[in-house]
């Protein structure tokens, strides 16, 4: 894995360490989600797999020590240090919540333990790697909770920000519910079912819409979705309302969905083709979707593809990671920031879910409910294989179910109670007059 995805400061900091004879002291860092974008009541946890990847192949090649030193950030940095990022390997331990478990803000999202440089040097990529997916994973349940039991499928790949990230926000999505994806790469990498059949430029390249259809039959038999609208839509309609044998439906890719829909399944019906599905794609997101079939629009499935893939309406995430305890020499320190808002609290800390209300607390509390932070690698060696992708999904679904209906709607609703234990609350009043004084 790459070592010199990260940012530099996190290299020069790990020079640092070592010159300053630090590099035995362990550190504990936590990553959380500051603040709830605007809108969500929660946010999926999404992308750990991608984490354990990294750290377990976290190294530096000869190439990449050799760019280092030749940087003029280096200068003063002894050889030692790059013998010292030859044999870098991360060692430490690694405690998050499983996939697909929904968080509320300040919780933790995972615990990093781990000699301080192996600790700090993974900062950007685990932030990077968990907000994009997290962000994708909550937009993709907002719009399954606004689709009512409809298919939304994954659209968006050719909307994101690169190639890799359509991948991984397809996986994303799939996590946060969507029935599959477009991506074909996502399907063959991760097993998430992928949809899809024709765009608009096979309607063009025959002779007459009717062809197109004709020879889009033959090809796919009964998972046919002719895409009606490259013309007029209504005719379009009647075209593929045409056929001889069963397709899977027709999709509409613009328009005013409300009443053309209701249009095309009145023509559907009329020719016999009563099972045939709607679905419609182009600008949509869990808002549109909503009012659509809160209007009555008779339709069985939606492709969401920019808003979905970007998380357009909330495209950033305030994950932070931050340094929570420090061990020199068998000596436990507690550290914290208390500036004014943008506050992080000290020691290393578990989440307890019960049915009503989340406990911060700190590591080794006992509590009422569910633990959600487990153990993923100890001493640089991951315990088990990771929960599948599959199981990522259902627990997605339960969890999210499990929660009061009004967190799961579209508008803001009165937070989950998150509360701290009351040691870890005696814990960062003591911390507060350490540093404070």
């Amino acid at each position: 894995m790459n070592a010199l995805l990260t940012d530099l400061y996190e290299l020069t900091m790990a020079a640092g360490y070592f010159e300053a004879g630090k590099t035995a002291e362990r550190a504990v860092f936590e990553l959380a989600v500051r603040r709830l974008p605007p809108r969500r009541n929660f946010v999926i946890a999404a992308g750990l797999p991608q984490v354990v990847d990294y750290l377990l192949n976290l190294s530096f090649t000869a190439e990449e020590i050799a760019y280092l030193r030749d940087l003029p950030q280096f200068r003063n940095v002894s050889s030692a240090f790059f013998d010292y990022l030859r044999d870098f390997r991360f060692t430490g331990d690694l405690f998050a919540v499983p996939e697909g478990t929904p968080l509320f803000a300040d919780e933790p999202m995972l615990t990093l333990r781990a000699p301080i440089a192996e600790a700090q040097i993974p900062e950007t990529y685990l932030l990077s790697a968990l907000s994009f997916q997290s962000l994708i994973a909550t937009k993709a349940a907002r719009c399954v909770e606004a689709g009512g039991g409809r298919s939304i499928v994954e659209f968006g790949t050719r909307r994101a920000h690169t190639p890799e990230a359509g991948v991984l926000g397809a996986r994303a999505a799939y996590i946060g519910g969507c029935a599959g994806t477009s991506n074909t790469l996502a399907g063959f990498r991760y097993g998430i079912p992928v949809m899809g059949t024709v765009a608009h430029s096979w309607v063009m390249a025959f002779c007459s819409e009717s062809e197109a259809f004709r020879q889009a039959q033959r090809l796919l038999g009964e998972s046919a979705v002719q895409l009606i609208d490259t013309y007029d839509t209504i005719k379009g309609a009647h075209r593929a309302a045409e056929a001889k044998g069963p397709f899977w439906g027709v999709r509409i890719d613009s328009g005013d969905y409300l009443a053309v829909t209701r249009q095309v399944r009145g023509i559907l019906d009329d020719a016999g083709h009563a099972d045939a599905r709607i679905m419609v794609s182009g600008d949509l997101d869990e808002y549109r979707i909503r009012d659509l079939l809160a209007a009555g629009a008779p339709i069985d499935g939606f492709g969401v593809g920019t808003q979905l893939s970007v998380s357009a309406d909330a495209p950033t995430l305030s994950t932070v990671y931050k340094l929570v305890e420090l061990e020199i020499c068998g000596i436990q320190r507690f550290t914290a920031k208390f500036s004014d808002d943008k506050p992080s609290y000290p020691g290393s800390k578990q989440i307890f879910r019960d049915t009503h209300r989340d406990v911060i607390a700190r590591s080794g509390e006992c509590g009422r409910g569910e633990a959600l932070l487990r153990p993923i690698i100890l001493g640089g060696r991951l315990l088990e294989p990771l929960p599948t992708l599959e199981q990522a999904r259902q627990r997605a679904a339960a969890s999210l179910a499990s929660l009061p209906a009004s967190l799961r709607q579209l508008d803001e609703a009165e937070p989950w109670p998150v509360i701290h234990s009351r040691e870890l609350r005696e814990l960062i009043e003591r911390t507060r007059h350490n540093i404070l004084g």
